[in-house]
């Protein structure tokens, strides 16, 4: 269940984007360039792609929901509302291309929040340890639950301990500090 949550999770922000994409075919201002590009062909087809359009935009508003309850980030949940909202307000009652694109640009600029938020978050979870015997640096993934004490060096074998002070081979030889340090350095800045 948890893996099903996920990839509708990512579902949703690639939804987001495609919906983007596709709408715009239905609108006289990108005809011409769509037929510049050889998309002339996609005119018979109008219709179901802009249902489609449609239907990505109740998907991507869906994905961000279930990130909301993942991740608890209020701000990507309420641009995604607000874009999927904007759509189909500028679709069905006000006529308003404008309407529609900003609910577009508002249902891309959710997802891009959303990547950016994991991948700051998949950043921190990774350090780049440097052998102080033999210079050798090395990214790897840190635990996130609890502090490591040993690391051996891949290329000279050493075995690194955490210098005085320090709580983990990360603290002391990482690039990044440890996760459980993380965590508590945000509870002071809060």
């Amino acid at each position: 269940m948890k893996e099903m949550r996920q990839h509708l999770d990512k579902l949703g922000s690639i939804g987001s984007v495609v919906a983007a994409a596709a709408c715009p075919i239905c609108f006289p201002k990108l005809a011409l360039l769509g037929g510049l590009l050889g998309l002339g062909a996609f005119s018979a087809y109008e219709a179901q792609l802009f249902m489609a359009a449609q239907l990505l935009v109740v998907v991507s508003v869906t994905g961000q929901a279930l990130a909301y309850r993942r991740h608890r980030n209020v701000w990507p949940f309420a641009a995604a509302l607000a874009g999927g909202a904007a759509v189909f307000i500028g679709l069905y009652v006000f006529q308003s291309e404008w309407l529609a694109y900003a609910g577009f640009a508002g249902l891309v600029a959710a997802s891009g929040t959303d990547l950016w938020s994991r991948l700051r978050r998949r950043s921190a979870r990774t350090s780049v340890i440097t052998c102080p015997k033999c210079g050798e640096r090395r990214r790897e993934t840190m635990p996130t639950d609890a502090c490591q004490f040993f690391y051996e060096c891949s290329a000279c074998g050493a075995v690194l301990r955490p210098l005085p002070g320090d709580c983990c081979v990360f603290c002391s030889y990482g690039t990044v500090k440890c996760p459980p340090k993380q965590v508590a350095s945000q509870a002071i800045t809060s």
